[in-house]
Order: C-alpha cells, then sequence, then structure tokens
C-alpha cells in the first residue's frame, strides 16, 4: 500500500485539534488550541467570543502542518469534525454575523429566531467550518439534531412545509446536506493560506463528534458500549434503527451513512466537575507534584487509588448543571466525618461519574434488550488507570482504552480514508485504524461492593434529597 497521510480536525467544546494520520491510524504532526472561556453576557447565553471556532482551528492547522516530516503531496484529505448542538449565524459572504452559539446556550434548545436582518444562513459548527475551508454552503446531515427540520430517517431537510415553518428556518437558509464519507469541497487558496494546508485538498463529511469520536474508538456493535468522557459525558451503543418516543435514551446519527448511535442519558458537566476541583483543591497537590516531577494527575490518582471503594461513605451527585426543567438540581457531596481528605473527595468524585453512567446505561440496555460485553473509555479520563478500574468495577465488564484518546480526530481521518479509497468500509478502516491500548477486568470484590453500594444508596440519595434543593431552589434563585 502506498504511503498516504489524511487529516482529522475536531473543533471540540475546550480546544480544537488537527491531526495527521498514516493509513494504520498513528499520529504523525498535530496541533492543539485552546479555546478561550466562553462568554456568558447573562443567565442562558453562553458564546463562543470572537472568531474562536475558526481562529483555533487555523493556529492548530498551522502547527500540524509546520511538524509534518514528509512531503505535502503525500496528504490526499481532510475529514472535518465539529462539536454538536452549536448554531451558526451567517451572513450573505459566510461570516458569522452573531457569536456563535454554545451547545450550553438556551437558544439552541428553542426553535430559530430572526432577530437581525443580516443574518443568511443558519447553520452548525461543522457548516460554518465547512464554509471556512472550501467555500461552500455544505453540511454534513450528520450534525443536525436538535433544532432543525430535519428528517432523521431519511437524513434529507423536511418537505413538510408546516415542519419549516416550525423551527422557523426557511429552506433558503440551510445548507445542502452531504452524507458521512461525501466530499464537502476542497481547500481554497484563502484557507490553504491561513492553515498551510495545501490548496485544492478535498474536505470529507463526518458526523456530530460524539459519533465521530465512537468511530475513532472502534464503536460498530451494540454488543460494546462507549463513556464518551468530555465536559458533556455520553454514554452510547452503535445501532442500525431509529426508534422513537424511547424513554431512557435518545437516537443520534452515527457515523455511518443511515446507521445511529443510541445515547443514554448523560453528564452535563461531567469532566468540569474534575477540572472545578483540580482549581480549587489542586494547588497542594501540584507543588507535590513539581517536587516529585511528576504531573498532577498522576498525583491526584496515585493519593486516590489509596482510598477504599466507595471513598468510606463520601458520595457526590453530579448536578453542578441543572437540567432546564429541573432547576432546583445541585452538585452535593454526601457522607463526609473526620476520615475524608482531598483525595476521598476525588476518589468520590471518580465514582459518582461511573455510578451514574452504570445507571444510565442500564435503563438504556433494558429498554433496548441488550447486555454490553465491553466497554470502551474515551476522552481525557481514559489516560487514568484508577478511572479505568472503576469503570470495570462498577460496569462489571472488561473496559478497554485506545490508543488514540480522544478519539474524534482519527474518526475525522478515518471518514477521509474510506471516502478517498483508502479502505473499502468503515469496518475495514476501523481494524487497520484503531489500536487497543489496554483492557481492564472486573475485580470481584469491587464489583459486588459497588452493586450493593448502588442499588442499596446511591441510587436512591436523589429521592431524599430532591425535597430540600426545591425549598433551597425558592430562596436563592
Amino acid at each position: 500500500m502506498k504511503k498516504t497521510y489524511v487529516i482529522g480536525i475536531d473543533g471540540g467544546s475546550q480546544s480544537s485539534k488537527v491531526v495527521i494520520f498514516d493509513q494504520h491510524g498513528h499520529v504523525i504532526s498535530e496541533g492543539k488550541q485552546p479555546l478561550q472561556p466562553m462568554h456568558m453576557p447573562e443567565p442562558g447565553i453562553v458564546e463562543h467570543p470572537d472568531d474562536d471556532l475558526w481562529e483555533s482551528i487555523v493556529q492548530a492547522a498551522a502547527e500540524a502542518m509546520n511538524a509534518f516530516p514528509d512531503t505535502y503531496d503525500k496528504i490526499i484529505g481532510i475529514g472535518l469534525c465539529t462539536i454538536r448542538f452549536c448554531r451558526c449565524l451567517l451572513d450573505e459572504n459566510g461570516d458569522l454575523a452573531a457569536p456563535a452559539m454554545s451547545w450550553m446556550d438556551e437558544r439552541v434548545s428553542r426553535p430559530y429566531e430572526h432577530e437581525r436582518e443580516e443574518v443568511r444562513y443558519v447553520t452548525t459548527s461543522s457548516g460554518y467550518i465547512t464554509h471556512r475551508l472550501t467555500g461552500e454552503w455544505k453540511d454534513t446531515a450528520a450534525n443536525y439534531q436538535g433544532m432543525w427540520p430535519i428528517n432523521t430517517d431519511t437524513w434529507q431537510w423536511s418537505e413538510d412545509p408546516a415542519v419549516l415553518a416550525a423551527y422557523n428556518i426557511p429552506r433558503s437558509m440551510l445548507f445542502h446536506l452531504k452524507m458521512p464519507g461525501e466530499l464537502l469541497g476542497r481547500v481554497t487558496e484563502e484557507a490553504a493560506r491561513l492553515t498551510g494546508i495545501p490548496t485544492g485538498l478535498p474536505v470529507v463529511a463526518t458526523a456530530n463528534d460524539k459519533a465521530v469520536e465512537a468511530l475513532g474508538a472502534g464503536l460498530l456493535s451494540s454488543r460494546k458500549g462507549l463513556i464518551s468522557l468530555g465536559t458533556y459525558i455520553a454514554g452510547m451503543v452503535h445501532g442500525k434503527t431509529n426508534p422513537k418516543n424511547t424513554a431512557h435514551f435518545w437516537t443520534n446519527f452515527a457515523a455511518l451513512p443511515h446507521e445511529y448511535l443510541h445515547e443514554s442519558h448523560g453528564i452535563r458537566r461531567g469532566m468540569w466537575t474534575i477540572t472545578w476541583f483540580k482549581e480549587l483543591f489542586g494547588k497542594a497537590w501540584e507543588q507535590q507534584a513539581e517536587i516529585e516531577g511528576a504531573a498532577l494527575e498522576e498525583k491526584l490518582n496515585e493519593e486516590a487509588a489509596s482510598v477504599p471503594p466507595g471513598s468510606d461513605g463520601l458520595m457526590t451527585v453530579l448536578d453542578w448543571l441543572a437540567p432546564a426543567d429541573q432547576p432546583h438540581k445541585r452538585g452535593m457531596m454526601i457522607g463526609f466525618d473526620g476520615r475524608h481528605t482531598r483525595a476521598h473527595m476525588y476518589r468520590s468524585i471518580l465514582e459518582a461519574i461511573t455510578l451514574t453512567m452504570k445507571n444510565n446505561m442500564d435503563e438504556m440496555q433494558s429498554e433496548l434488550d441488550i447486555d454490553l460485553e465491553k466497554l470502551i473509555i474515551s476522552g481525557g479520563g481514559a489516560g487514568s488507570d484508577l478511572m479505568m478500574q472503576i469503570f470495570a468495577d462498577v460496569f462489571g465488564v472488561p473496559a478497554e482504552r485506545t490508543v488514540i484518546n480522544g478519539a474524534a480526530s482519527l474518526g475525522a481521518a478515518m471518514s477521509a480514508a474510506v471516502a478517498l479509497n483508502v479502505y473499502e468500509s468503515f469496518e475495514e478502516a476501523a481494524k487497520n485504524m484503531v489500536q487497543a491500548d489496554q483492557t481492564f477486568y472486573p475485580k470481584e470484590e469491587s464489583r459486588l461492593f459497588y452493586k450493593k453500594m448502588n442499588e442499596e444508596v446511591y441510587q436512591h440519595i436523589s429521592t431524599y434529597t430532591d425535597g430540600i434543593l426545591k425549598k433551597a431552589h425558592s430562596v436563592f434563585s
């Protein structure tokens, strides 16, 4: 096989990454640019400041291209993936007519309101970045879950005038839809000048960020589950059907055309909670880590590993961001006594993540009538042996992490590899490009303990605390 390379672009909620892979999924060079802090001028408004989504990709791409050790003519294409549930309002030239709305912005959960006369197009973050890269008014169909007039069975815009009216977006303001694996366009001279990516390189449609991450993690079966550890923590399995009116999961587009991801309830501000904890309590750890020449995360996990399962009765409930329909919800730690240290608090957060996702995934599995045989963990937390072991113990199945941690960039590159005939199918691409790193197996004693803790105590905490939190909400809101 002739040596070729593909670029995977991953525009996330905290950073933008541009990674150049070879056809075996090895990282050849990469660039990463953190996003600016969100602009939150008033409650419910959460915006990406300036032109941050595009400019961060420009900087990350330039870094990746500058570090690329081979000749540019061997790079054959780009897979583009960006964060889902954003909304971008563009003028007639394709420039932002208003700041890009984050997935956390309340407005993206409502039909579009036409408040600015200069707005000519309403699109997703992937549609906006596609236009900046190619000049085309095209976007992947697989990033249009939420408040969009799309038929999720056909993956095309609804032809029902009543549906278009309900979402308040005329057809003329919507981009042309492409399926995952189809060509969106080619890199323009202007985009090449800014990013360093060669002019004319094909840009391939992928899907939404969670679906592309699932592909990059090798999730192509309903017998495997994926836990995506991000700002929003999601649990999912691959599926062939598009069920409606489900109670314990919802159906998202997959990165494979006309296939789906079944996604359980998740955790809002999931891994963000760990960042919050480190910023509040991590200084002493950080100083000790510097003395020992270790990373802060290594020190945190080392101390927390010495705490027994169950954190000596300290339990965390991860409602740091209340659901819109339950504004009284609040995060809490319950069960403190004199034994508890900062390590107990940290481990308690890790256990809360795993127990919450176990309960969410169990509800989905029951409704789908499936049983998981293996768990794949993706995202920053997967680098922690402690967290991986807790997942294996809580779920009672092997937990695997892949070599490429944070697999959306790899999934994007895989889509390009399939589209450009490096591989004949997504399954073949996964076989050749997704590399397993390490598998953690349940420890029977810990598995039994977590099962008892969860069924007898943890699942019931909110039943007893919701009443007082509702009273508190009326006082403090």
